[in-house]
Order: C-alpha cells, then structure tokens, then sequence
C-alpha cells in the first residue's frame, strides 16, 4: 500500500530528529499524529485552555497541508493529563474547532505525555 508523507515546512526538523511524520495519507484516509499544546517556542501554557487552543491549530495545520479540513475528521483520540479537571474546558474549545456532524471520539485519561509538560495530545483520522 502507498503511503504519502505529509510534513509542513518548519515541521522537517522534528522528523528528521524524532523519525516521525505529522501525518501520512494512505488507504483514503489521512492518519494525523497526536498533536499536543506546545508552541513553536517549544514551551507550553500553564493554562490548559491554551493547550487546547494550540494542540487543535496544530491539527487543523496538518489536515491542512492535506487539503482538509475537521468536517473531513472521522475519529479523533485525545489524551489528558488532569482529564476530569479539564473535560469540559476541553470540550468547549474542541467544539469551537469541530462540527456536527460529529467525529466518533475517544478520550483517555493518562498520567503523562512525552512532551514536558504537555496536558493535551490530540490524534485525528480524516478521509480523503
């Protein structure tokens, strides 16, 4: 099966260190890595909004160097560090960014991510 890489510009480095793409269109479908909260500065808010806010621009940013858009979003993955104390701040922010009709979505609660400091990570499948 062919598999097409997709990595935007500023995005080569962390590929080419960490061996890993933002996201890989195979099958139909386009398979977007989970994306937490960080900046481009490489640091994170204290504030769990903003985490929200950043880790949702980032896959938006994925799905659009695809050419898509979260209407094309069929299942998204999200894990919190702090998921009752956050979920429903999270699910604001999610609804500003993904519309009816809606994705099926999966949330997990987990004690850590490997970014420091990271409290969202967000894993999205769009269909081409």
């Amino acid at each position: 099966m062919k598999k097409k890489v997709v990595i935007p510009d500023h995005f080569q480095p962390v590929y080419d260190k960490w061996h890993y793409a933002l996201a890989v269109e195979s099958g139909g479908f386009l398979f977007v890595s989970g994306c937490t909260g960080t900046r481009s500065d490489g640091t994170n808010s204290a504030e769990p909004k903003e985490q929200f806010v950043q880790a949702f621009m980032r896959v938006q940013e994925a799905l659009a160097e695809a050419g898509l858009t979260f209407d094309d979003v069929v299942e998204m993955v999200t894990y919190h560090v702090g998921l009752q104390a956050h979920l429903a701040e999270f699910k604001e922010i999610k609804d500003q960014f993904v519309n009816a009709p809606y994705p099926t979505w999966t949330a997990v609660g987990v004690t850590e991510l490997a970014v420091p400091g990271a409290q969202i990570e967000i894993k999205v499948t769009a269909k081409i």
